[in-house]
């Protein structure tokens, strides 16, 4: 079984020669861009991974693992038009390196790219790859449509939150895997509960992200800290802290979320009251929780104990990053 660092490597060699830029060059110059400026590849890893260990070639799963992270790039491209976020990995985003036009248009553009990656399957897998697939992207949309629409609401819920982060950000996790085991011939009631565990992984990681959001650093983070909250996101922290906060405080942040304070004083002020309520120990228990989760579901998966292990130890390692 290969090294998480193989699988990346031979991930991107793969990438890089299928991504080039060609004409018109306007189109596919921010397409290159974004999918070269870094980032952590853990779908398409995942995708190889899952293969892997459920006995398949990996390398036949090259192309699904292009597609999940073309996918991907291209809704982080549309979602950072639709938050004006001008840092993406450390770098500009392509709105602000280009223009929100050519975002827009090359995004497309890149979702239109992932579907052509499935056309080297044959016909029954491909149409078991595309249809989970056409699931999980319009899930994303659902879920990137809530976010946008919680932000004009008072009245958000944890669960409804935890729902909303399911859908924008757990899926593409559950489908990396899903597909991986897929290309590698699983029974379906195995893809199913692989499924389930990138589901509660991909929780646990997004919930990681909105903490490293507020107390992590940009230089590790590659964007901008306290984004969440100068967008007035009701991300875990927030709800929590509404659930948790004296009427005094619970005012302030109400405040603070609905007034054009300075932004950096804000973003202090916010923490300063997560820090009070001690949400940051409460997310990090939601963390561990969903982490757990996924693990609990590896015991009823059919697989030697050694290719368990192997996803357990990707698990920890994912939870322990800074990025």
């Amino acid at each position: 079984m290969s090294t998480i660092e193989t699988y990346r490597e031979e991930f991107l060699t793969y990438l890089h020669k299928i991504n080039t830029v060609k004409e018109p060059v306007n189109l596919y110059e921010p397409i290159n861009y974004i999918l070269n400026i870094g980032g952590k590849r853990l779908r398409p890893i995942l995708t190889l991974l899952t293969c892997d260990i459920f006995g398949g070639n990996y390398t036949k799963a090259l192309d699904a693992a292009v597609a999940v992270e073309v996918f991907h790039n291209f809704t982080l491209l549309h979602d950072d038009i639709m938050d004006s976020a001008p840092i993406r990995r450390g770098k500009q985003t392509v709105h602000t390196k280009w223009n929100v036009n050519t975002g827009i248009l090359s995004g497309d553009a890149m979702m239109i790219m992932a579907y052509q990656s499935f056309e080297s399957y044959e016909p029954e897998l491909f149409k078991k790859l595309l249809k989970l697939f056409n699931q999980t992207s319009l899930e994303v949309c659902e879920g990137q449509q809530l976010d946008v629409d919680f932000e004009n609401r008072t009245d958000v819920t944890i669960p409804e939150y935890l729902k909303m982060i399911t859908n924008k950000t757990s899926v593409l996790v559950a489908c990396a895997m899903k597909m991986g085991a897929l290309i590698a011939n699983s029974s379906d009631e195995d893809a199913e509960k692989i499924y389930k565990f990138g589901l509660f992984l991909g929780l646990a990681f997004q919930l990681q992200d909105d903490y490293l959001d507020t107390f992590g650093n940009v230089e590790d983070f590659g964007k901008q800290i306290g984004g969440d909250i100068m967008e007035n996101k009701k991300t875990f922290l927030y709800l929590k802290t509404i659930e948790l906060a004296n009427s005094k405080d619970k005012k302030q942040l109400l405040n603070l979320y609905n007034t054009s304070t300075e932004l950096q004083e804000k973003v202090t002020e916010v923490k300063d009251l997560f820090i009070n309520y001690r949400v940051d120990r409460n997310i990090k228990n939601e963390i561990e929780n969903y982490t757990q989760k996924a693990f609990d579901i590896l015991t009823e998966i059919q697989l030697p104990i050694e290719k368990k292990q192997e996803l357990i130890a990707f698990g920890n390692w994912l939870m322990k990053r800074k990025v």
